[in-house]
């Protein structure tokens, strides 16, 4: 069976993992026959939200022991990763992906990816082994690569990072996947649309279901 390792950012869409597309993309992994494993890098949040008056909460938390919220506890270190122990490589959304995976939130262009996630990413493509983001999560990529193919929908400001980055910008609508075959890399916009639930899980079928072919 394929065994995908899934990056979650925390827990919660303002300041980690987008949950809804997390465990969406969990239950596409589970329906397409493969096997998965989270990781998340264990390390301080850069802030924590209110996400109900979406306003910073002026707390500290840690990245791994709020992504353990999303997967019941069953979750490792990202700097426990392997890539010999894995077939693809997906990140789900959520701005906990361009606040804590990388900071390009905060930094903008001069924006760093974290050790961790910069490890794993290139180890899987050294591999020759398919690496997937959704919703805002492609911006990870745009830092690692160059003269990759990117979409995070239609959104200005990641579509001109991308761009100013090296790499090409694909504008996408609900549910398509831009593949990349020379990276193999695979993206989805996920909730950077204005999305119905429904929209996502097609969303994360498609994109998993993309990247099992490879």
């Amino acid at each position: 069976m394929k065994k995908f390792a899934v990056v979650l950012a925390g827990c919660g869409v303002f300041d980690g993992a987008e949950i809804t597309e997390a465990v969406l993309t969990l239950l596409a992994i589970d329906k397409a026959g493969a096997l998965y494993q989270c990781f998340a890098p264990d390390m301080e949040q850069y802030h924590v939200m209110d996400h109900l008056h979406k306003k910073p909460a002026g707390e500290k938390r840690n990245v791994l022991t709020e992504a353990a919220r999303i997967t019941r506890g069953d979750i490792k270190p990202l700097g426990e990763f392997k890539a010999s122990d894995f077939d693809a490589l997906i990140f789900p959304g959520g701005f906990g992906a361009a606040k804590n995976l990388c900071s390009w939130a905060y930094e903008g262009e001069s924006a760093k990816v974290n050790p961790d996630v910069e490890k794993a990413v290139k180890s899987m493509h050294e591999a020759g082994k398919p690496i997937g983001a959704m919703c805002i999560a492609p911006v990870i990529l745009a830092i690692l690569f160059k003269g990759a193919k990117l979409t995070t929908g239609h959104d200005p400001a990641s579509g001109e990072f991308i761009e100013k980055k090296g790499n090409k910008y694909i504008q996408a609508d609900h549910a398509q996947v831009v593949i990349d075959p020379v990276h193999k890399i695979f993206t989805t916009p996920c909730y950077m649309l204005d999305a119905t639930v429904s929209q996502i899980a097609e969303g994360t079928e498609n994109i998993v279901n993309e990247m099992v072919k490879w």
